[in-house]
């Protein structure tokens, strides 16, 4: 299980075979602040790389949630829907957004592994 990162922070796990599981970092829910809604977007519906695929608000801002590869959603965690807070407490884990079914595994080798988020993180 290989996790990488998006300068807009978002992570990407993917889990074996062309699924992965995206969620925001822990940075930006620090930033953030308390998550209190996630749109989440339509199962079936395909996404470029960098396209909008979702929103999140807490009581400080929104924000977009990007797209971190091309590909087709084929599940929504409705749990953080419920409890758009999983995010806050979870980020890494029940706190995910959706999984895709990659169109392009090429594209995931081109995003940042944990250090360079780290540094990313530290210099931005």
């Amino acid at each position: 299980m290989t996790v990488k990162y998006t300068q807009e922070h978002e992570w990407i796990k993917l889990e074996g075979g062309d699924t992965a599981t995206i969620g925001i970092t822990a940075h930006a829910q620090d930033a953030l602040g308390d998550v209190v809604f996630v749109d989440l977007p339509e199962v079936g519906k395909r996404y470029g790389k960098g396209d909008v695929a979702g929103v999140v608000e807490s009581v400080k801002a929104a924000a977009d949630v990007y797209m971190p590869i091309s590909g087709e959603v084929v599940e929504v965690n409705e749990s953080l829907r419920a409890d758009p807070a999983l995010a806050n407490s979870d980020p890494l884990g029940q706190g995910w957004f959706f999984k895709v079914r990659l169109a392009d595994k090429s594209e995931f080798d081109g995003l940042m592994d944990e250090a360079a988020y780290d540094s990313f993180t530290k210099s931005a």
